[in-house]
């Protein structure tokens, strides 16, 4: 087992945490919506096959004051660069401006609108996460444009110091073969390794990993780049 340093006392994940995601929020909202997005909950949810999502007034008080929710998936903070973390956090916040300044598209559906937005703000969207791939649709992602105003703005929100001090570690296990208990107390699965298969049409990507994980493809030379696609475990 990897050797852990014991956490100090004076030492707030939590606060690490969010602190660093609405300083982002706040620098984009400043730098390319200009300022007018009101304040949201953002969230760290693992929701399998998405990387971020927006839910208008999912929160309130009591008094009745609500607010959006903006929600991020930590499980993919290792796997890609701190960019593109902002890039779907910036995906979302469009979402945000669209439901309060603009007119969203029926459920999950980028529209032209969506996408008029994102192109103005310096992200290029595109359902395979490639250039010249759908501007619009249910599953649409983005990818930035170079020298762009995000590209621009996220090169000096990292030069200020922005970095995702806590990411998920990949997944100890015991001596024993088996993981800790879950979150209902139950002793989770052992380590068996299965074979993942590539969800996409025409791609032949395999992966082999634990038991229970969530990989996405997005292709390879052999196959061509295609959007970030579920990989379903091999029975």
């Amino acid at each position: 087992m990897t050797n852990m340093i014991a956490l100090n006392a004076a030492t707030k994940p939590t606060k690490e945490t969010y602190d660093g995601f609405q300083l982002a929020y706040e620098r984009i909202n400043t730098g390319l919506f200009g300022g007018e997005l009101p304040n949201c909950l953002i969230t760290l949810q693992r929701r399998k096959w998405t990387y971020g999502y927006f839910s208008s007034g999912r929160f309130a008080r009591e008094d009745g004051t609500a607010t959006d929710e903006i929600a991020l998936n930590p499980a993919h903070f290792r796997d890609r660069p701190v960019t593109e973390v902002l890039a779907t956090l910036a995906h979302e916040m469009v979402h945000l401006w669209q439901h309060h300044f603009g007119k969203p598209g029926r459920g999950r559906y980028h529209n032209k609108k969506w996408a008029a937005k994102m192109k103005e703000i310096g992200l290029q969207p595109t359902d395979t996460g490639e250039e010249g791939g759908k501007e619009t649709g249910d599953k649409v992602h983005q990818f930035i444009v170079p020298d762009g105003r995000f590209d621009r703005l996220v090169r000096k929100i990292l030069t200020r110091g922005f970095v995702i001090t806590w990411m998920e570690r990949p997944q100890v296990i015991s001596a024993t073969g088996q993981e800790g208990a879950g979150e209902n107390g139950s002793e989770g699965k052992s380590g068996k390794r299965v074979r993942y298969d590539c969800t996409a049409d025409g791609c032949n990507e395999k992966l082999w990993g634990r038991s229970g994980q969530e990989p996405l493809c997005q292709g390879y030379a052999e196959t061509g780049k295609h959007a970030p696609t579920p990989m379903a475990p091999t029975e």
